[in-house]
C-alpha cells in the first residue's frame, strides 16, 4: 500500500473507491457510537483486507455522521436544553436542570478541546505511532478492564437530571482519553458515567449529549485541514458518500444501543473489547498485521 499524504496530512482515503468508502462508512457509523472504538475499527478493517489506511483526518470527519445521528435521535433533549436554558436565564432559575446540563456540556468539552488542539499535529501526521495496532490493542484491553470495573463495583441508579458540574467535568476529562486510538469516546465517557452511578441507558444518554460539541469541533477542524490539503472534487464526493452511509449506520447504532442498555449490561462490549485487544496484540507481535 502506498502512503498518501497531502500537506503533511494523511489522506489515504483518496486511494479508496466508493465501495470501500461505503464499507468504512458503515464501520464508522456503527463503531463510533458503540463503546468499541471507531478509530481502531477504521484501522483494523483496511489492514485486514489489505486496503490503504484512510487516515486519521478521514476518521475524524466521519464523526460528523455520528453527530447527525445523535442530533436526530436526541432532538427532543437538545430542544429542551436550548429552550430550557434560555428560559432559565430569562427567569433567573439558575437551578434549572436544563441549564445545569447545558453548562455541564460546555464544561465537559473544554478538556478535549484544549488537549486535542495541542496534539493535533501528532494525531494527523502521516504514519503516526498513535495509530499503530499495538497502541490500539493495548487501549482496547485497558478500556475493557475499566468498563468491567464499573459494572462490578458501581450501583446504577442516577439519571441525567441529577447531574452536577463535577460529574460533567469528570466525564469530560475521561473524554480526553478518546484521543488515543482504541480507547473510544463513547466507551470512555460511558465508563466514567457508570463509575459515577448513572443508570446504563442514562450513562449512554449523558455520553452522547456531552460528546456532541467535541464531535462537531473535531469534525469541522478536520474538514478545514482537508480543505487546506487541496483535495480533488472526486475526493470530496467520496467523503460525502461516506458521511451519508455513516449517518444512516450511526442512527441504527444509537437506536439499538439505547434499547439494549435499557435491559442489559455492558458485558458484551467488555468481552468484545478484551478479545479484540488480545487479537490485535497477537496479530501485531506475530507479524500478521503491520
Amino acid at each position: 500500500m502506498a502512503d498518501v499524504c497531502s500537506a503533511g496530512v494523511d489522506t489515504g482515503f483518496v486511494a479508496l473507491g466508493y465501495s470501500k468508502i461505503a464499507t468504512l462508512g458503515v464501520v464508522q457509523g456503527i463503531s463510533e457510537l458503540l463503546p468499541i472504538s471507531s478509530t481502531a475499527h477504521m484501522r483494523i478493517v483496511p489492514a485486514a483486507f489489505g486496503w490503504q489506511d484512510p487516515g486519521s483526518a478521514f476518521s475524524a470527519v466521519m464523526q460528523l455522521a455520528a453527530l447527525v445521528a445523535v442530533v436526530s435521535y436526541f432532538w427532543r433533549d437538545i430542544r429542551n436544553i436550548v429552550f430550557g436554558s434560555v428560559t432559565a436565564i430569562r427567569t433567573g432559575d439558575y437551578y434549572s436542570p436544563w441549564l445545569r446540563l447545558a453548562i455541564g456540556i460546555v464544561l465537559a468539552t473544554l478538556p478535549i478541546a484544549i488537549v486535542g488542539f495541542a496534539m493535533s499535529q501528532s494525531l494527523n501526521a502521516c504514519g503516526t505511532w498513535l495509530r499503530s495496532i499495538e497502541v490500539m490493542g493495548f487501549s482496547c484491553i485497558v478500556m475493557a478492564v475499566l468498563m468491567a470495573g464499573a459494572e462490578i463495583t458501581c450501583s446504577h441508579y442516577r439519571n441525567t437530571e441529577g447531574m452536577g458540574l463535577r460529574d460533567a467535568l469528570i466525564v469530560g476529562l475521561a473524554q480526553v482519553g478518546a484521543l488515543i486510538p482504541g480507547v473510544s469516546r463513547s466507551g470512555s465517557t460511558l465508563t466514567a458515567a457508570l463509575f459515577l452511578g448513572f443508570r446504563r441507558e442514562e450513562a449512554a444518554r449523558f455520553s452522547f449529549l456531552i460528546g456532541m460539541p467535541a464531535i462537531f469541533l473535531a469534525g469541522m477542524k478536520e474538514l478545514w485541514v482537508l480543505y487546506n490539503a487541496e483535495l480533488s472534487q472526486e475526493a470530496w464526493m467520496m467523503l460525502g458518500w461516506g458521511l451519508l452511509i455513516g449517518s444512516i449506520s450511526a442512527f441504527v447504532a444509537v437506536w439499538g444501543l439505547m434499547r439494549f442498555l435499557e435491559k442489559f449490561s455492558t458485558w458484551p462490549f467488555i468481552i468484545y473489547r478484551g478479545l479484540l485487544g488480545l487479537v490485535l496484540l497477537g496479530a501485531a507481535f506475530g507479524g500478521f498485521i503491520s
